[in-house]
Parts: structure tokens; sequence; C-alpha cells
């Protein structure tokens, strides 16, 4: 059983421009940018229901509750702290998030309901790859234990038909995301590459699919975070696509 954070181990951070107020540890695993695109990428609408595979301390699930209201939001994270943060989080915010301490793996046990959604950002580096993190919250959430193709059979699982996958990850890894897709009969697969400037090499991609649709895959145009071929001033340099999302909570306008 891991650890509850005490609040000198936590920092209180803001997203949306404030709007969203986010505990989280000040070593460890830390949000960033990568859950609100997720969220922002998510085509939930009012009434729908919402499941995050490996929530985290809830950011992602949140900033989707703050652009769509009236949403069915469960979030699953197998490190317990994590979760209570997260449970925190929501409660804080006013928003309905239910968070559910539990392995994807093992989720059956815990959960037996359908999605219209299943949003996931799953770790990065499969195992053995790069150097670990000292801090066991940070490792865990960067590096795999449980392999991809176990996280879009967990999201199959838990989607009603027709129901949309959205995850967001490394670029270098969209071939097995692809492969596991399609092995599981996802279709109607759109991927989107996170430019961090124009020109530049796509180091994240943004990837929907929907549950047993035969439309075919597309490849959209990249979307860019940074204006301008380099950071050249103080404070952020946000394309107007990119501060949309990232200071507004709006919405990725799919291709």
């Amino acid at each position: 059983m891991s650890v509850p954070f005490s609040d000198d181990d936590l920092t209180c951070d803001g997203f949306l421009d404030g709007a969203l107020q986010i505990y989280q540890p000040s070593t460890g695993y830390r949000a960033a940018t990568d859950p609100i695109f997720l969220a922002a990428a998510c085509p939930a609408r009012a009434g729908q229901s919402v499941l995050e595979l490996g929530c985290g301390v809830g950011t992602a699930s949140l900033a989707l509750g703050k652009r769509v209201a009236d949403l069915r939001m469960v979030g699953v994270e197998r490190q317990e702290n994590y979760a209570q943060l997260a449970q925190r989080n929501a409660d804080n915010a006013a928003l309905p998030l239910e968070v559910v301490v539990a392995d994807l793996t093992t989720l059956s046990r815990h959960l037996t309901e359908t999605f219209d959604h299943v949003m996931a950002n799953p770790p990065f580096f499969a195992t053995g790859d790069g150097t670990g993190a000292k801090d066991a919250g940070r490792e865990a959430a960067r590096r795999e234990e449980t392999g991809l193709n176990d996280w879009i059979s967990c999201a199959k699982k838990r989607l009603k038909p027709q129901g949309w996958l959205t995850l967001i990850h490394i670029a270098e890894r969209l071939p097995e995301i692809l492969a596991a897709l399609q092995a599981e009969k996802f279709g109607a697969i759109s991927i989107l590459p996170l430019q961090s400037r124009a020109g530049q090499t796509a180091k994240r991609v943004v990837i929907r699919a929907r549950k047993l649709a035969k439309t075919p895959a597309t490849l959209c145009p990249p979307f860019i975070i940074h204006a301008g071929a380099a950071h050249e001033k103080d404070g952020d340099d946000y394309s107007d696509a990119a501060r949309t999302v990232l200071r507004q909570g709006a919405a990725i306008n799919w291709p």
C-alpha cells in the first residue's frame, strides 16, 4: 500500500489559467500539458460517460469536466496515494469524478459498466528503456509494467459499441499503438501530431479511435504548440490554437 501524501509533500498548481487548481506531489509524477491536451482531444458531450485509465491526480478528467457539463466521470488509478489526491482535487473543484483504486489488468473485479469514452495517457517508456526515475510514483507513471496491448484491450472492454478511445503518447511508439488498435478491431483512427514548433519533428501524438468502426485511418495536419522558430522572450509563446486549449480549456478542433 502506498503512503498517503502529507500537505508538506504537495504543491497546488493552477491549470486552465487558474480555473482548475490541482494538488500534486512536489516530487514524483507531476502533471504538465499532456493531460490538458488529452482532455481537449476527447469528443465527449453532455450526458455521456467517460473513463480515464491511469488518472494520476485527476488533471485530465477534471479539465474535461470543466469544459463539458453533466458527464459521468470515473478515473482508475493503481497508486492509492495518487488516487486519494485525484478525489481531493475533484471534491475541491466540485466536479463529479469517482476515483477507483485498481490495476487495469484486474479492473473487471472493481468496475463492470461500459462507457461512451475512454481516455488514457499510458506510461511512455517500455520496461528497460532509458534511465529509471528515483521517485517510485514518477517511475510508475513513466515506465510501463503493463504493455500498451493491455491498455488498449482494457479500453475496448470498457467501451460501449462505437465508443471512442482517446490516447496521448510519444510518437516513437505509434507503430505499437496502431498495431494494438487494429488487433482490437478499432477503426476511424485519427492521428494528430503535436509539434513543439513548425518544422520540428513531432514528439507526441494524440490518437482517437472508435470501437468496431470501419472508417479508414486519418493522419491530421500537425498541431503547433509554440509560435515562432525559437523562444525569444520571457513568458509563454504559445500558438493561438495552443493558448485556447491550455489557457481557456477549449476542445481541439479535429480536421
